[in-house]
């Protein structure tokens, strides 16, 4: 029974926190601040604790974590109207490299090395401060980059081309199973995808590990194997 009853527990903290996450938004999770950083830990600590407290029960499991999501959308709230609480919970970006230069105090009031802050550029593709001429420090603690002029990439505008449309590639097959609902994106039909598959040499879609479309381009499929 204890195994049933921790297995339950664990059951109803797990669809709370998945609604909770729903409710508060993605941004919880793709752009994490300091103060989304507590609010994850805190509600980890009260379900898993809740687990093996003898004493607690599913009720109290949800009112903690109906009470933190209360408090987690309420401060959301505010920071969305007020400029001054946003400034005070999230934080703000700061620039680190100002015109091709390191600004040192910035460094030091963010605790940040200068090793790390050589890890930050690489991982926009900047291998040398000399190429940056400015850097941003985000309230995430991701790095925005102003690449110097001469190193930045040349765009169709500046060599006076005419635009051309744009199309996302998509996903049709992916280990072995057809993705309908992006086929149904392109108005392409599953009796097409098998046509493309076998002009490419797949009689079986479910020999295709992955194949994706492109408008304007030929189907790219790659396979368990290669094509017979």
């Amino acid at each position: 029974m204890d195994y049933l009853h921790i297995g339950f527990e664990l059951f109803v903290g797990y669809i709370a926190l998945f609604i909770l996450t729903k409710i508060i938004g993605k941004t919880q999770i793709t752009q994490i601040t300091a103060f989304d950083f507590i609010s994850a830990l805190i509600l980890g600590e009260l379900v898993g604790n809740a687990l093996y407290d003898g004493k607690i029960g599913v009720k109290q499991i949800l009112f903690a974590v109906f009470l933190w999501g209360l408090l987690v959308y309420i401060t959301e709230y505010i920071t969305q109207k007020s400029r001054k609480a946003r400034h005070f919970l999230e934080g703000t970006p700061t620039i680190i490299i100002h015109k091709g230069k390191i600004d040192y105090e910035a460094l030091k009031r963010n605790h940040l090395d200068l090793n790390q802050l050589q890890h930050l550029l690489r991982t926009k593709d900047v291998f040398s401060v000399r190429d940056c001429e400015f850097a941003f420090l985000e309230s995430d603690g991701s790095v925005s980059i102003q690449k110097k002029s001469l190193l930045q990439n040349v765009t169709r505008e500046d060599l006076n081309l005419a635009p051309s449309s744009v199309s996302i590639p998509v996903a049709v097959i992916l280990e072995g199973h057809i993705i309908y609902d992006n086929l149904k994106v392109y108005d392409k039909s599953e009796e097409w995808l098998k046509s493309e598959l076998k002009l490419q040499g797949y009689a079986d879609y479910k020999k295709v590990l992955f194949a994706e479309w492109k408008e304007g381009d030929s189907l790219f499929v790659q396979g368990y194997d290669l094509p017979s």
